[in-house]
This record gives structure tokens, sequence and C-alpha cells, in this order.
């Protein structure tokens, strides 16, 4: 067991990939800087060589292209988007072709494509460098969506991306890399054995989440026992495949379900577990309402005055579900 924080578990994960699989490469922007990848890539261009960690043109269509073609051929390609906003310049290779070749070809073509797509908000961006769409991409059949909150799934679960046969968005925050874990020595796991795990267990409440929103329902959760409430919080971990199961059971318990997503409540994550949740359950198992909790409905600000005011944090969090629950 040793600590380790979230961004340097991505960098180990890419070293243990990049050390023991040769078909594998990393491509995109800005991989020899630390100023676009933080510590998630430190000295890995220096260790396997630039052309194993390639450092490309600002061209997001055409390396999200090429690395959908190589895919086919054998290679696992590792597509890094610094900022997700600027990935949607590729979502025709996203969508249109690395979605849809397995369907296509009956089976025959499977692209072993993972596209890393880092969240970066605050700092004063703005509206185009601020965005989590995450619920845009688990709408697609095709393509699995993976949205790690603590440092040891940064870890397993981008390792067990990359060796998946499926195209896999791996989406990180860049507001959880400092967050610091034990974490044992690395095992392969199956992608397709990840379902949603409880972060805490309690009897009056359930709380969903994922990635960043985790941190805060977690730390939630913690206000809350202190004042006599005790939650279920489940991380969602992978939110295309969705299996609502573990909610399920959850809100059997406990009859209160609250959704925090760091995303918009139109058409969004938080609305698609609730539904999949209470449209599974009897009505007798519900005490209340569900609640959503979730951005403003309108684009990020600039100044730090409305940034404060626009995202979500742990006394906001609370004082939602207090409301809710009285």
């Amino acid at each position: 067991m040793k600590k380790i924080s979230y961004g340097s578990a991505i960098c180990s994960a890419f070293d243990y990939l990049l050390a023991k699989y040769p078909e594998v490469f990393l491509i995109g922007q800005g991989l020899w800087s630390p100023w676009y990848v933080g510590n998630s890539m430190l000295d890995l261009d220096k260790k396997y060589g630039k052309d194993r960690v390639i450092d490309s043109p600002v061209s997001e269509s055409a390396v999200t292209g090429a690395a959908v073609g190589a895919s086919l051929t054998g290679m696992r390609p590792i597509v890094i988007h610094p900022r997700m906003d600027f990935m949607l310049y590729a979502m025709d290779a996203v969508v249109n072709q690395a979605a849809k070749w397995s369907h296509m070809t009956g089976g025959q073509g499977n692209p072993c494509l993972t596209i890393r797509s880092i969240i970066n908000r605050g700092g004063e961006q703005g509206a185009q460098h601020s965005q989590s769409l995450h619920s845009w991409f688990a709408h697609i059949p095709g393509l699995k969506v993976v949205l790690p909150f603590s440092p040891l799934d940064a870890r397993n679960l981008l390792i067990a991306s990359v060796l998946s046969n499926d195209p896999v968005i791996y989406i990180d925050d860049r507001w959880l890399y400092e967050e610091v874990e034990e974490i044992k020595p690395i095992e392969e796991i199956d992608l397709n054995t990840i379902k949603p795990q409880y972060i805490n267990r309690g009897e009056n409440l359930t709380i969903v989440s994922c990635s960043y929103s985790t941190l805060i329902a977690k730390n939630t959760a913690k206000e809350l026992n202190d004042l006599g409430i005790s939650s279920d919080v489940i991380d969602l971990r992978i939110i295309n495949p969705f299996n609502p199961s573990l909610i399920i059971e959850s809100v059997k318990k406990t009859g209160k379900l609250v959704v925090i997503d760091g995303g918009w409540s139109s058409c969004g994550l938080a609305s698609e577990v609730i539904a999949s949740t209470y449209e599974n359950l009897e009505v007798s198992y519900l005490k209340t309402k569900p609640l959503r909790i979730t951005l403003p409905n309108s684009p990020a600000p600039t100044s730090k005055k409305l940034e404060n005011i626009y995202y979500q944090n742990t006394d906001k969090v609370l004082k939602k579900i207090l409301d809710f629950i009285n």
C-alpha cells in the first residue's frame, strides 16, 4: 500500500500500459507539457520516446480520426484531449466512426480506442473552457463512458479502458488531481465487470454522483452524519452502460434519492439516474420526490465571483439537501 495522488495515479497507469503493451501509444495536444496535462504524464515522453508519446499539432479531428484507424489495425491508441470543450472538433470520428464500427461490421472490426477527455473548469476560463459533456457521450450506443472519482479508480479504470475491445471515453477532472489515497499494486480488471459502488453507507438518504461530484457527496455525507442523518453515497464510475441496480437497492431502504451532477439538468445524467431508478421501484418504497443538484442552466461565467455562485460545493449541497429533507 502506498499513497498516491489522482494525477499521479493516471501517470502510473500510462507507465504500466506503455511498459507492458507495445501496441499502446499516446497522442494528443500538449503531451510533453505539464501545463496542459499536469503531473498526469510527467516524463513519459522521455522514458518511452516521442514515437509512443506523440505531441500532435492542434487538430483534434485529425488526431482522433488517425487513432480510430490505428485501432482498427490492432493498435491500442489513447487520444488525449486536454480540454473536453475542444474535443467537439472530433465528433465525427467519435460518434460516427468509433462508436459504430463494431456494430456495422458484425463484431469483426473493433476500435480498441480510449479517448481521455479532461474537464478543466474554474480559474476564470469562461464558457468555452469549462464544460463537462459526459451526458452527451453516454447517450451514444457503442461508447463506454468512464468517470473515476478516486485515485485507485483513476489508475485501474484507465488500464481497464485501454485493454477493453470497445471504444471508451475516459473522463477525468482536474479538480480531483490533488486528491490522495492509499492504493494497492496494479491488478488488471475487466471493464465489463465494473459497476457503481458504495462510498459511504447509511439509512436515511441515498446520494448518487460521479467524478468530482462524488467528492462533494462524500464531504456532504460527513456533514449530514454530524447532524444525525446517515447517507448511502453511490459513485457511478461508469455511466454508459448504466447500471441502476445498486441505486434501486439503496432507495428501497432509504426512500429518498438525491443526485449530484457536474452537468446541466436538461436531458442530463441526473435525469437518467432518477428515471432509471424510479421506473423500477414500486411507489410504496418512495417517501418523497427525488432531488437533482446540477449546474444552473446557463453557460459558465468568467468572473471569480460568478464562478463561486455557479459551481456546486459542499456548503451549497448541504443546504439543498437539508431543505429537501425538511
